[in-house]
């Protein structure tokens, strides 16, 4: 089966229609699945710590037009959770954190403890399956026993995964308008870029 992939959309409109376009274009039999930080978050960190019960359009960039683009499932991500958290609403709440589909598991990206230069080095949840796709950190890249592979990504060259265990980003819908395509079946990913 084949999966687009798709994260950090940060409420940007124009970005996730370009990319939603782009996979009706190059694989509309994919199923589309969320990696989370669907929406922005208006609240920094540190700031949420010390308000709550503020109203939704003060927490986070929300718009109907941008709503009607959320026809997929998804799982959370760290905005989400900071919405949640000064808001107290739980529109949030059945979006799962991670989903297992095929050979691979989906998380968001801020369950992995990051270096400085923003590589994944440490999970903090447990996962069963070979192929680990996440976002969180806005960059294309593909690890293999936590280190980055030294090959320069091409959009739209289909990568084969020769050995068993990967972790793969994404990239981001917002700014970047990245997504990736994975074959279940084939074993195979594709990273893949919406034209601008």
């Amino acid at each position: 089966m084949k999966y687009a992939l798709l994260g950090d959309l940060h409420s940007n409109f124009e970005d996730t229609k370009a990319v939603l376009h782009h996979i009706q274009q190059v694989a509309p039999e994919a199923c589309l699945l969320g990696l989370g930080d669907l929406y922005e978050c208006l609240i920094g960190k540190k700031k949420a710590n010390t308000v709550a019960n503020l109203p939704l359009n003060e927490a986070a960039v929300v718009s109907e037009n941008f709503k009607e683009l959320l026809t997929f499932p998804s799982i959370r991500g760290n905005q989400e959770e900071r919405i949640t958290q000064v808001t107290g609403l739980n529109i949030f709440s059945k979006l799962p954190e991670k989903i297992e589909i095929e050979g691979a598991t989906l998380i968001h990206g801020h369950q992995i403890l990051w270096n400085k230069h923003w590589e994944p080095t440490e999970l903090t949840i447990d996962i069963e399956t070979p192929l680990l796709f996440f976002g969180h950190s806005h960059r294309s890249e593909i690890y293999r026993k936590k280190k980055k592979l030294p090959l320069e990504i091409v959009y739209g060259q289909e990568l084969q995964l020769i050995k068993k265990k990967y972790w793969i980003n994404v990239g981001s819908v917002v700014d970047h308008r990245e997504w990736c395509l994975y074959d279940s079946v084939a074993r195979t990913i594709t990273f893949m870029k919406a034209e601008r």
